[in-house]
């Protein structure tokens, strides 16, 4: 990397994730707040968290059989605002990464782009080039073949000039 050049996206990307967390608690409160989002938006997947991670323990203990109860309304609000949280921030780390990676494969892109370009105008050149060096080619023998021509005329031999 260049020692003038500083990483402007990454500064930011880490702004924006900062930011996050901050929304997050936000959003977190009106779910606790709001009995429609608490009802749709935060019980379900609660409820189905708490009840693949008590599965899972009990499985790790030997109770395969066991019944899982239901978190309490109240438990599971604060357990789904909870994964809403860390949802919306690992979202927003999510798309920080792909935006990253969009710039950094478009950055790549143009610059395969340039050398592609320099390589044809290269070969633009060099064929240019071969071609100049084909006619010079071709004036040279021309300009052989007249001295040869000349020499083998009959006739006063051209000598010193005095």
């Amino acid at each position: 990397m260049v020692a003038g050049a500083f990483p402007i996206a990454k500064l930011l990307t880490l702004g924006v994730r900062q930011l996050s967390r901050p929304l997050a608690a936000r959003i977190k409160a009106g779910a606790r707040a709001s009995p429609f989002f608490r009802t749709y938006v935060c019980l379900p997947p609660a409820q189905l968290y708490h009840w693949v991670e008590m599965r899972a323990k009990m499985r790790i203990m030997g109770f395969r059989g066991a019944t899982v109860k239901p978190l309490n309304e109240e438990a599971a609000a604060e357990l789904g605002a909870e994964l809403l949280g860390e949802a919306i921030v690992f979202s927003v780390g999510g798309l920080c990464l792909y935006l990253e990676y969009a710039r950094q494969a478009g950055h790549a892109r143009r610059r395969d782009e340039e050398q592609a370009a320099t390589l044809r105008n290269m070969a633009a050149q060099l064929a240019e080039l071969g071609l100049a060096l084909d006619t010079l080619d071709a004036r040279m023998r021309e300009a052989d073949r007249r001295l040869h021509e000349l020499a083998a005329r009959p006739g006063p031999a051209p000598g010193p000039a005095h």
